[in-house]
């Protein structure tokens, strides 16, 4: 096991429902700790430049538009092998094929609108932390 850090967000079809507590309740459930968050209203050139590694994608224009459509959460989760327990306890991807109990099959609407984001790795947690965090604000 090893202790890592990895990015959460939370999206913009959670956040108008106001699932931000219900869902970090499910994250610490799970033994992740939030060491830093932060509600944002991002731009959509934000959204591009963090989710340019799908710009080849036929998805990418709507999952920018969406995700600069209402305020995110953003934040970091600490805790033995966080990347993998993060991802365990959003489910999948879509909906549908997601366990029950988890973040997506609880909350999400669809395959777009699926509440949640989670690094899929260590490295690229580490470059989407560095993206929306500085240093100093990573408290634990």
């Amino acid at each position: 096991m090893s202790y890592q850090h990895t990015l959460s967000i939370i999206k913009p079809d959670a956040t108008r429902r106001n699932l931000t507590g219900a869902i970090n309740a499910k994250l610490e459930a799970a033994g992740l700790t939030i060491i830093a968050q932060k509600r944002l209203h991002i731009s959509k050139i934000h959204a591009q430049k963090f989710y340019q590694v799908h710009m080849s994608q036929p998805f990418y224009d709507e999952l920018c538009e969406f995700m600069s459509s209402a305020p995110i959460v953003v934040q970091v989760l600490a805790g033995e092998n966080a990347v993998a327990v993060n991802r365990d306890v959003m489910g999948a991807t879509n909906p549908a094929d997601a366990q029950p109990g988890t973040i997506r099959a609880e909350f999400a609407l669809s395959i777009g609108e699926n509440s949640v984001h989670g690094s899929d790795a260590d490295d690229t947690a580490i470059q989407e932390i560095a993206f929306f965090f500085s240093e100093i604000e990573l408290v634990g």
